[in-house]
């Protein structure tokens, strides 16, 4: 299996950061059941104080296959487009097997 961590900082300047996030939120663990090889996928919108970034994806894939097929599918494409990336001002990842 594959693990897929993004952490995202959201842009400074946005008008509602609750109704961006549960954007993203809705938008990606929809995802579900849509991409083949995604297994589970959760999205953390609600950190500490201590934290430095505002949103977290953490989602497990069957292989890495699986994980290059789920970054250019349609259905996530559309919502990264949509709901994340004209949002977001900078972002993190860290892939890795389990």
């Amino acid at each position: 299996m594959v693990k897929h961590i993004i952490l995202w900082k959201l842009k400074a300047d946005l008008a509602d950061v609750n109704a961006v996030k549960c954007g993203i939120k809705s938008g990606l663990e929809g995802l579900k059941g849509q991409i083949p090889g995604l297994l589970e996928i959760t999205v953390h919108t609600e950190g500490l104080p201590s934290s430095n970034m505002d949103v977290m994806l953490d989602s497990t894939f069957t292989d890495a296959a699986a994980l290059k097929a789920y970054a250019t599918h349609p259905a996530h494409v559309a919502v990264a487009d949509g709901k994340v990336r004209p949002f977001t001002a900078q972002r993190a990842c860290l892939d890795f097997e389990v």
